[in-house]
């Protein structure tokens, strides 16, 4: 029988309901029975103990809230009785001894990538288009539109098949009943690498942004530097960059951040002016045969076998519920650990689902400095949200309290599991570019798609993103491997979740084994073995952060 109620850390008190619990039904919990005064819906939580105003909730072993009305033993803790608190933090002691992970299942595993000349390995092999300024995102539509389909490269055309199927039928005579109850054929095949020119390159991709003119010099520099962390990504094999000329984002500023992150640049890289080249159409011809003969350079390389040293991991979540942070964030926190235990790398970003946990990860930085820098990031970040009247307490979505995850130091919690238990060996500001093997911080929104777009531009060669309620979230160049935190979504949302671990919940799977688990599958992806469904859907969201206030 599954179990139907959980206490995450015996420091807690409060439980979770792992199904929907009635008002008046008794629950055992840790030899205790708690007769329940109103209903707890699955997902949420119930008070272990009597409750008064001012009285401060644990979850994970951390200060999450306090609250507001007296809750009896048994009552549904929510947004009415509790109110967002989190523990305040310092710079400590260090605490980065940890108990590494069994690894011999991965000891001598390997992955097939893409070796480039700067000792980094892809686990794809993209040509990016890349504008410096929203002004040539129109020139970058016109280069889509003209070189994308011929190459092989073209989405799957089921939507515009079944809307020529409702053409026909209009011009048939039939009713709006008829349109409406009409049964569409739907052919989801995609076309394999035998259809494209260029059999080794995985596609073109486009990264339209709205930024680089106007904002801030800061807005122009961190773009350029977000820019040159796709341009140097093991994923790129070259680049086109437009630049109409006169905007703040400079190609020479690109030119630098190029060169801080990759010394001995030497990648394919055209890079085209509007008001120097003149007529449109001459840039947009040039434009075209440039991308052409860096495609053909891009061609020439080939997988070959790499070790899982390799690997840079982005750890992210979306859409989040009340099982994220005890099944799909625990089990990539057990596959990060797994990682850094084989000398790779993960990021663990989103500052502002760091909230209340703070002390625990400036404990575990491996010097003071890290810590220092920790501390001063996060505190910059809440600062400037307070300023606009927006801290991190507005953090959680209607989603996210919808289904437990009430205040911002409960999200925080479950989120920070993501992380996994080893020391964290560096602490990054956006946009810069991971340097160290094993846990990096890095300090970016927690809106998803600027995230995940962060921690590609910081390195990220594969992106595991847990989600609770369903997300589609992907990246134009790095594979992004949805995780569904509980069964009912996996099975609700097949087409977009790749993963399953509502196995843990349900008691068929340890976090142990869904960690490992997840690791065979990141291999395989990371070969070119499987495509996760954000590639199979096109889905390259890509958003800049501006560094005003984004939560």
């Amino acid at each position: 029988m599954q179990q139907r109620v959980l206490k995450v850390h015996h420091d807690d008190n409060v439980g979770v309901a792992l199904a929907n619990l009635s008002a008046g039904e008794n629950v055992e919990l840790d030899g205790h029975t708690y007769r329940l005064p109103s209903a707890v819906p699955a997902k949420h939580k119930f008070a272990t103990v009597d409750l008064q105003p001012g009285d401060p909730i644990y979850m994970y072993g951390v200060l999450v809230g306090k609250a507001t009305e007296p809750i009896p033993k048994g009552g549904w803790i929510n947004t009415k009785n509790v109110h967002h608190a989190a523990g305040d933090f310092h710079v400590g002691t260090r605490h980065t001894d940890w108990v590494r992970p069994d690894t011999k299942n991965f000891a001598d595993r390997t992955f097939n990538g893409y070796h480039r000349a700067d000792g980094s390995v892809g686990t794809a092999n993209y040509w990016v288009v890349i504008p410096m300024v929203f002004c040539e995102n129109r020139n970058l539509q016109v280069l889509q539109q003209a070189l994308v389909e011929d190459l092989g490269y073209g989405r799957n055309r089921t939507y515009q098949d079944q809307a020529r199927q409702l053409i026909e039928l209009y011009k048939a005579g039939k009713a709006v009943e008829d349109i409406l109850q009409a049964d569409l054929r739907a052919d989801y095949g995609q076309a394999g690498h035998a259809h494209r020119l260029f059999p080794n390159v995985d596609g073109i991709k486009f990264l339209v942004h709205d930024g680089g003119c106007g904002g801030t010099r800061d807005d122009a520099r961190a773009l350029c530097g977000l820019l040159a962390g796709y341009i140097t990504h093991p994923n790129v094999a070259g680049a086109t960059v437009l630049s109409l000329g006169c905007q703040n984002a400079q190609v020479s500023i690109l030119e630098e951040e190029i060169a801080r992150r990759s010394p001995h640049f030497s990648k394919p890289l055209y890079v085209l002016e509007q008001q120097k080249i003149g007529k449109e159409s001459a840039l947009l011809s040039e434009a075209i045969r440039q991308t052409f003969a860096g495609l053909m350079l891009a061609n020439a390389n080939h997988r070959a076998p790499a070790g899982l040293d390799k690997l840079c991991i982005g750890l992210e979540c979306g859409g989040s519920d009340g099982f994220s942070g005890i099944s799909a964030n625990p089990a990539i926190g057990y596959t990060s650990d797994l990682l850094v235990s084989l000398g790779g790398s993960v990021i663990l970003s989103e500052f502002p689902e760091l909230c209340g946990v703070e002390q625990n990860l400036s404990d575990r930085c491996v010097t003071e400095d890290l810590a220092t820098q920790f501390g001063s990031l996060m505190r910059a970040y809440n600062d400037r949200a307070k300023a606009v009247g927006s801290g991190f307490d507005m953090n959680p979505s209607p989603g996210n309290i919808k289904d437990g995850l009430i205040t911002d130091a409960i999200k925080s919690a479950g989120a920070a599991k993501k992380g996994g238990t080893s020391p964290v060996a560096d602490v990054l500001d956006y946009p810069n570019k991971v340097t160290r093997p094993g846990l990096n911080l890095l300090c970016t929104p927690g809106n998803d798609v600027e995230s995940t777009t962060a921690e590609v531009g910081a390195g990220a060669n594969i992106v595991l993103f847990t989600t609770g309620l369903g997300t589609p979230t992907g990246n134009p160049i790095t594979p992004v491997v949805k995780i569904s935190s509980n069964t009912a979504l996996f099975e609700r949302m097949r087409d977009i979740i790749d993963i399953d671990t509502g196995t843990i919940i349900e008691g068929k799977e340890t976090i142990r084994q869904a960690g490992e688990r997840i690791l065979d599958y990141v291999i395989s992806v990371a070969s070119g073995e499987t495509t996760v469904a954000a590639v199979r859907h096109g889905q390259d969201d890509f958003i800049l952060w501006k560094r005003g206030v984004s939560l």
